[in-house]
């Protein structure tokens, strides 16, 4: 398969490019880095990156900005952040990509843990991963042409816990190579509308 993978220069993306590489042709995009760049947040640069790398059987997106801060502490600019950045940009991905994949091919975006198990400060994190989850499970049952999509809500990563740890006192960190397998399951299975949860 032809495989573009959004954020593929992050922590997830290269461990979700490992996992695939020697199956796969892998396009590699990132937002300042990798073989294509792209500005998820600008659906005008989603268009004319799929311009340049033609049709493909998967995308996949590791990519998304959140915020964390106290609730006290939150404005409508910190909260559109995630809304803007995570929500929005994979939303925009979804939507243009529906339209350049072959059929019978997928997409699968990431949300996390904390649209089920929230966290202090971490408001916009929840509600942006919540939103992801719901327009996947709804997406699922209107895409044509037997195109699928899925999203894989990971735990905090191993590899992350240098800066996100004190979020996440108690939970169970995964290294990145396992999280990757989720999207592998959701590329090169057969199922639609599912949510991942590499935590469970």
């Amino acid at each position: 398969m032809k495989i573009a993978v959004i954020g593929a220069t992050g922590t997830v993306g290269k461990a979700v490019v490992a996992q695939l590489a020697s199956r796969h042709e892998i396009i590699e995009v990132g937002n300042r880095s990798g073989q294509y760049q792209v500005d998820m947040t600008d659906i005008r640069s989603v268009e004319a990156l799929f311009g340049k790398i033609g049709k493909v059987d998967a995308v996949v997106s590791t990519a998304g900005k959140l915020h964390f801060g106290p609730l006290q502490e939150l404005t409508p600019e910190k909260f559109g952040i995630g809304l803007r950045d995570k929500l929005m940009g994979q939303i925009n991905l979804a939507l243009v990509a529906q339209h350049h994949l072959n059929d019978g091919g997928s997409i699968t975006l990431t949300s996390g843990i904390l649209s089920d198990e929230p966290i202090l400060q971490g408001v916009n994190a929840s509600t942006v991963n919540a939103a992801l989850d719901g327009f996947v499970r709804a997406a699922a049952i209107e895409l044509k042409r037997g195109i699928r999509i899925n999203v894989v809500s990971p735990t905090v990563l191993e590899e992350s816990l240098a800066s996100y740890g004190p979020f996440f006192y108690g939970f169970q960190a995964a290294p990145a190579s396992r999280v990757a397998q989720a999207y592998s399951r959701s590329v090169e299975g057969a199922q639609t509308g599912r949510v991942y949860k590499v935590w469970q």
